[in-house]
């Protein structure tokens, strides 16, 4: 398939933000993973001061999407014991604004997940089908829209400057970005209006080239046949990490998938992380981890973090990503066991699924 994009000049992003130069040189790491794993330890660490010198955001706010179900054998990878077969996650985005220093306001949302559209990402469609009705209603909560919970806030859809994700699995973002031709299961004969009309998708460049030809590990999380028609200008591909704003920054960590990204917080707790890199705060220290078989398993084999691990993209790279995120986080000032990382999509407990129920869970991450 041959995306839109593809043909169109894209606009990129030198202007926006500033590329952190801490992280470069990944490439060129002589040696195996072992080498990029103590690397990337090294360069988190020195970013840290770094990054939390550039201040802080005016606000974050978080707000909840979905809870749905997920494999446990995906979410908690190999090291969960517990006979449930699914785990249940929240889905959630975060809404932070900050003042450049010419004073123009920004807003960004991370996570702005259309779940309505996302339940057509393959996986989630073949799993439905085999999920009764009444039963599916019993497993999935909607909490929100995103557009909803705007509203709420009082920000005017057109007041949005960015739209973050980790990564594009699940999405389909026509709604939000509008499309260049009528599509048939939307809007019937009219091209869609973007909701978002001046917003731009900040993407890793690595993630849009690899959705024209996609491998068959990837297929079932992606809908690449809803970008074929979306506005390329709406699309901001980069090349590694960027501070956007101040104590706002991407910072770039391939594995769940290529072009995976990190969004970074520098707030009134300290410094957070957010991606769906894991689903639990424990799974970045499973030492202190209350779920059946976490702690031991990382114990027996050694293992400093659990992935999340659905699609095994480059799993190395992944473990080396989530060590280089816990590497940059904070302790939380709640539980200092744990530590001041936000899954996108976090772990949540569940009765139907016994045996998943998180030791502990941020729920939000709030800065004003």
């Amino acid at each position: 398939m041959k995306l839109a994009w593809h043909d169109t000049d894209v606009v990129d992003l030198p202007t926006t933000g500033t590329r952190i130069t801490t992280f470069d040189g990944l490439v060129e790491v002589p040696g195996g993973y072992g080498a990029k794993l103590v690397w990337a330890r090294t360069r988190a660490k020195d970013f840290r001061a770094e990054f939390a010198a550039t201040g802080t955001p005016d606000s974050v706010t978080t707000c909840d999407l979905i809870t749905l179900p997920y494999p446990t054998k995906f979410g908690l990878f190999r090291a969960s014991s517990a006979i449930a077969p699914f785990v249940a996650i929240t889905n959630r985005m975060l809404v932070v604004r900050w003042t450049e220093s010419d004073g123009r306001q920004r807003v960004l949302l991370f996570e702005p997940s259309d779940h309505e559209l996302g339940q057509n990402t393959p996986y989630f469609a073949a799993l439905a089908r085999r999920t009764p009705g009444m039963l599916r209603s019993l497993l999935v909560t909607e909490h929100g829209t995103v557009l909803g919970h705007l509203a709420r806030l009082g920000i005017r859809p057109e007041d949005v400057d960015y739209l973050l994700f980790d990564h594009l699995h699940t999405q389909d973002l026509r709604r939000w970005v509008g499309t260049t031709s009528p599509q048939r299961d939307l809007d019937g004969d009219n091209a869609v209006e973007p909701a978002f009309p001046h917003a731009k998708v900040i993407v890793q460049r690595h993630e849009m080239l690899s959705m024209s030809q996609l491998h068959p590990l990837q297929q079932p999380w992606y809908q690449p046949e809803t970008y074929q028609d979306v506005r390329p200008d709406a699309f901001l591909p980069v090349d590694g990490s960027l501070i956007l704003g101040p104590g706002v920054a991407i910072v770039e960590t391939p594995g769940h998938v290529f072009g995976n990204q990190t969004l970074v917080l520098n707030t009134d707790t300290g410094i957070w992380a957010s991606s769906e890199n894991a689903i639990a705060a424990e799974c970045l220290t499973p030492e202190h981890s209350r779920m059946p078989g976490i702690a031991r398993w990382a114990r027996n084999w050694r293992q400093e973090v659990v992935l999340n691990a659905n699609t095994i993209e480059t799993t190395a790279d992944q473990y080396n990503s989530l060590i280089l995120e816990k590497t940059l986080v904070d302790r939380s000032q709640t539980d200092p066991r744990f530590l001041q990382f936000f899954p996108s999509s976090e772990l949540t407990a569940s009765w139907a699924n016994p045996g998943t129920a998180p030791t502990f869970t941020h729920k939000a991450i709030t800065h004003s």
